[in-house]
């Protein structure tokens, strides 16, 4: 039965976790390395991640510079993050790209809220269905008289408290990235 607890709990993390990896993904007006993490390059005959090919920073709150360790890769760079479709319009000076990253609209803002916040409720899906599994596997060892009642019952409340634990991470993610938008 600790078993079962702890593979719940570890899908329900892992839900988590995936939701974190969204919203570092979701523009808020401030340069991210996040945002450009998932671009992949053309480069030496293979598609590579921007961060193997480049240098990432970000030296001011609205800019992320890019280095490439080979300056040939400067144009496969930029074709790249055009493709990513980031809304960001990449320039160079034959050594450096730029991404300035322009501020948001009061009407993008609340877009991006609106998509915040259905990741959110996904990732509380995701987590339910979690604690459903679980339930149903408890339904069928009660079944087959492997536990007692009082065992169940007790493991059944267990999962309910990491479900409702987890939900309130969600909630509190969601709320930390909805201001983050929000913030001028």
């Amino acid at each position: 039965m600790k078993a079962l607890v702890e593979k719940s709990r570890q899908q329900m993390e892992q839900s988590l976790e995936h939701l974190r990896a969204e919203l570092t993904k979701i523009r808020t007006g401030r340069a991210s390395l996040g945002l450009v993490q998932d671009v992949r390059v053309e480069a030496y005959g293979q598609q590579m991640p921007l961060h193997q090919v480049a240098t990432l920073n970000i030296p001011e709150p609205r800019l992320i510079t890019i280095q490439p360790w080979d300056a040939s890769l400067i144009g496969a760079i930029e074709r790249a993050i055009l493709q990513a479709q980031l809304g960001l319009s990449p320039g160079n000076d034959g050594h450096l790209i730029r991404l300035p990253i322009p501020p948001l609209t009061e009407d993008r803002r609340k877009e991006l809220v609106k998509v915040v916040k259905r990741i959110g409720e996904e990732t509380k899906v995701a987590i339910r269905n979690g604690r459903r599994d679980a339930n149903e596997s408890l339904k069928e060892m009660e079944k087959a008289g492997a536990h007692s009642e009082d065992d169940v019952k007790r493991t059944h409340q267990d999962i309910q408290k990491l479900t409702d634990a987890i939900i309130l991470k969600v909630d509190e993610t969601v709320a930390v990235k909805e201001k983050e938008i929000m913030t001028v």
